[in-house]
């Protein structure tokens, strides 16, 4: 992958590490249990910092996506589909990821993640069709 790499930070440093051992979680707030994706500072709901990772399944359901046709990245092959996912186990948490079925996706469709390895230090969540 030669193009755009993500950049962990402070906030999503565990995710990545998770994600590179094929573990799926979203942070959970310490004080009102509120469960949250993207990783964040602090909780939405009550502001405070505190939170832990929570393992949930990884699997939901086709919300939307888009068809690329930019070559945003070098050396990925375009068109491209990525969709937004509504995970199964926090209803309001959203994730995108490449699609990897062999067909279009399809609003409100079942899918479960898969995990593509780009490199040592890189593995990525993408969706297919599933459970």
């Amino acid at each position: 992958m030669a193009g755009y790499r993500p950049e962990p930070d402070r906030d999503s440093r565990e995710w990545w590490e998770r994600v590179g051992r094929r573990e799926f979680a979203v942070q959970v707030c310490d004080a009102c249990g509120t469960a949250r994706f993207p990783a964040r500072a602090f909780c939405a709901r009550c502001r405070t910092e505190g939170a832990h990772w929570r393992a949930v399944a990884p699997e939901g359901t086709v919300e939307s996506w888009i068809v690329n046709h930019q070559p945003f990245v070098p050396g990925l092959r375009e068109p491209y589909v990525v969709v937004m996912v509504r995970l199964a186990a926090v209803p309001g948490c959203f994730v995108c990821g490449n699609w990897r079925g062999r067909r279009p996706p399809e609003h409100g469709e079942r899918v479960t993640a898969s995990y593509t390895r780009v490199d040592a230090d890189l593995t990525l969540v993408d969706w297919r069709p599933g459970p």
